[in-house]
């Protein structure tokens, strides 16, 4: 990333941060060196992650694409955006069901810088970008409110961002409220990485005492509880591979990540 001679103070380009780092993993540009370093440190010692974050960002995919084209879902509510790199949530909505209306929530004042990228949208269907922190559930519906209308279905997007909650309760209750405020037929879309073996749990320990913004892994058996009361859709909460794997899907590990999606009764 070439650094805007002008950054918002809050912006500290000298530590890691874990949107940069992701970022750059996945091969993007919107990164500075602290992150490449931080990217590096955790490769050298882990060299699956690149490929994990890769799974993650298909798991995306192919459940946006399930939602759009199976579920007829045209309201997306996707939490924790992050930086954008390729098959955005609105991309792949949008090259499915034209219509499409996707709202991003994220409150990094770097994605701020790089919201326009987020905001193309087809002449069809509406993107928008909400400044807020995913657990001020009000603020996010608020937002969000402005472009979809929330008496009508909508699939709630929370892709592999949870792990940054530290609370589980907190992450939890933050799922639950915004469930709870959606109508009868949206669908939620969740993942949540967990340790694909000890060594991988080493490492990220490593990464969190760093002083960057830390990940907590947590175990399958308890992120499932997130779509308690749910209707999971097959093939129900599975590892990011094993969640309707196509052609493109790469089957390195069965463990880094587990998600599902669920329609809301």
């Amino acid at each position: 990333m070439t650094e805007p001679t002008k950054l918002p103070p809050e912006i500290d380009t000298s530590v890691a941060h874990s949107a940069r780092v992701w970022n750059y993993w996945l091969g993007g540009k919107d990164n500075f060196p602290a992150d490449q370093q931080a990217g590096d440190a955790y490769r050298d010692k882990y060299p699956l992650i690149e490929q994990f974050a890769r799974e993650s960002r298909d798991f995306l995919r192919r459940t946006v694409s399930h939602l759009a084209r199976e579920a007829k879902i045209r309201q997306f509510l996707d939490l924790g955006a992050g930086l954008p790199t390729a098959n955005n949530t609105h991309e792949v909505a949008q090259r499915i069901a034209p219509e499409s209306r996707v709202v991003y929530v994220d409150h990094d004042p770097l994605v701020l810088l790089h919201v326009h990228a987020m905001r193309t949208s087809t002449p069809e269907g509406a993107t928008a970008y909400v400044l807020a922190d995913m657990r001020d559930t009000e603020a996010v519906l608020r937002g969000a409110a402005e472009t979809l209308d929330l008496t009508r279905p909508v699939a709630l997007v929370i892709n592999d961002v949870l792990g940054h909650i530290v609370d589980w309760d907190d992450a939890l209750s933050l799922v639950r409220r915004l469930v709870e405020k959606l109508p009868s037929g949206s669908h939620l879309a969740l993942s949540h990485s967990t340790a694909s073996d000890e060594e991988h749990r080493k490492v990220q320990e490593e990464y969190n005492n760093s002083g960057a913004i830390p990940y907590i892994f947590r175990e399958p058996e308890v992120t499932v509880a997130f779509f308690e009361g749910l209707e999971l859709v097959e093939p129900g909460f599975v590892s990011w591979p094993n969640w309707r794997p196509d052609s493109t899907t790469d089957r390195t590990t069965e463990r880094a990540g587990w998600g599902a999606v669920a329609r809301i009764p």
